[in-house]
């Protein structure tokens, strides 16, 4: 199995090509560093190309052969009020999460064959608002839609499109929403930390491992089905 993931040099993108590399699939991951990259793959054998998802001649360079999964993992956000926001700043938050999603998808489907899937990584802002995040909501409730849109363009082909929406998950954006919590207050980190999980009914942070779980479903036989739907790992947020 041939599988793609976008922004596979850190957090959610390293586990996830970290898994299914040990599963024995053969992985490309992309993202704007290359050092980081090769941080993830670590001797593991995976091809690292560098890209920025955002630009359209840089995406389609990295689908000089098709894949059989495509996850759309890149993605960024910077905690904003909406009357402070400057446009460049609501631009760039739209066109990581959303124009990169699309750019991806769509040339993942010049060669993707009957069984392919496409998977992104949206977020609990998929499905509910949340303040001072108004850009990034937006963004991630286009992904959702944009998910949902193709899934039912590509069914006929026998390809599926999912989102994975997680809540806040123990990586190092994750963590800087801690560190902007607990500057916001003045507080110290375990107050922000539970601050940062209070909608989550678990109360504590997901991990790495418990996204990856959810994309593994989705690649999976057992996922032929199931398409256009987003599954939240947020602990009953959602």
């Amino acid at each position: 199995m041939k599988i793609l993931v976008t922004g596979g040099g850190s957090g959610i993108g390293r586990a996830i090509a970290r898994h299914f590399s040990a599963e024995g699939a053969e992985i490309t991951i992309a993202g704007r560093r290359m050092d980081a990259l090769q941080e993830t793959d670590d001797g593991r054998g995976m091809t690292c190309r560098t890209v920025d998802v955002t630009d359209e001649a840089s995406v389609q360079a990295l689908f000089d052969a098709p894949y059989d999964v495509v996850i759309a993992n890149a993605g960024a956000g910077n905690p904003s009020k909406l009357r402070d926001m400057a446009l460049a700043d609501w631009k760039s938050t739209v066109d990581v999460n959303l124009t990169g999603t699309f750019l991806t998808f769509r040339s993942a489907l010049a060669g993707m064959q009957t069984g392919g899937r496409l998977i992104a990584i949206a977020s609990t802002a998929s499905l509910q608002g949340g303040p001072n995040i108004s850009a990034y909501v937006a963004a991630k409730h286009g992904v959702l839609g944009l998910v949902r849109a193709l899934a039912k363009e590509v069914a006929r082909d026998g390809i599926t499109c999912n989102a994975v929406c997680p809540g806040f998950v123990d990586t190092d954006m994750g963590q800087a929403a801690v560190t902007n919590v607990m500057n916001r207050f003045d507080i110290p980190r375990y107050k922000a930390e539970k601050l940062v999980v209070g909608g989550n009914p678990m109360r504590r942070m997901i991990t790495v491992d418990e996204v990856v779980a959810a994309v593994a479903f989705l690649a999976s036989p057992g996922a032929s089905m199931v398409n256009g739907h987003a599954l939240s790992v947020s602990g009953g947020e959602i």
